[in-house]
This record gives C-alpha cells, sequence and structure tokens, in this order.
C-alpha cells in the first residue's frame, strides 16, 4: 500500500470508530428476563431485570442471568468492531488494531 491509500484508510477507520462508538449492542439471557446495553466502547449503559422472573430467594439464577446478558451484548459489540476492521481494511491484518 502506497501511503495515500494508508492515509485513506485511516481516515474510513476513524469514521468507522466514531460510528462505532455512537453505537449500543443489546444482550439479553433469560428470555429476555435480562437485559443489558453497552456502547460502542463497551460501557455498559443500562441494565433491566424483570422483577417477576426471578424468585427472590434465588439470587445466583439472577447473577448467573446478568452475566450471561453482560456477555451476550458485550460479544455483539466484539463483533460489530471486528466486522469494522475487516470491512475498512478488505481483511487485511494491521499490527496494533484492535
Amino acid at each position: 500500500m502506497n501511503m495515500r491509500e494508508i492515509q485513506k484508510v485511516q481516515q474510513k477507520l476513524l469514521k468507522m470508530q466514531e460510528e462505532l462508538e455512537a453505537s449500543e449492542f443489546t444482550g439479553t439471557a433469560g428470555g429476555g428476563a435480562v437485559t443489558i446495553a453497552v456502547s460502542g466502547k463497551f460501557e455498559v449503559t443500562a441494565v433491566k431485570i424483570d422483577p417477576e422472573a426471578f424468585d427472590p430467594q434465588d439470587i445466583s439464577e439472577l447473577e448467573a442471568m446478568v452475566l450471561a446478558a453482560a456477555k451476550d451484548a458485550f460479544n455483539k459489540a466484539t463483533t460489530a468492531q471486528q466486522k469494522m476492521l475487516n470491512s475498512a481494511t478488505g481483511g487485511m491484518r494491521i499490527p496494533g488494531m484492535f
């Protein structure tokens, strides 16, 4: 790649990263009993729990569902980040990127 092509890829990456950071990814568990939203910056932005879906005496079930929903949301954000990088670079691996 010449310098001009590299600069184009850099500009495209910056724009796509801004769009990704402005995005929100939602993870769920327990059929929607727990929902967690994360930003493209991997910051948790919301947690919703359906109180009727859990027995107050069984907190471990709730904890497991929160963890599963968080993992789901983070996986979606990671996948979006990888797709963004692949589309910007044509699948070419660039050291130090994500």
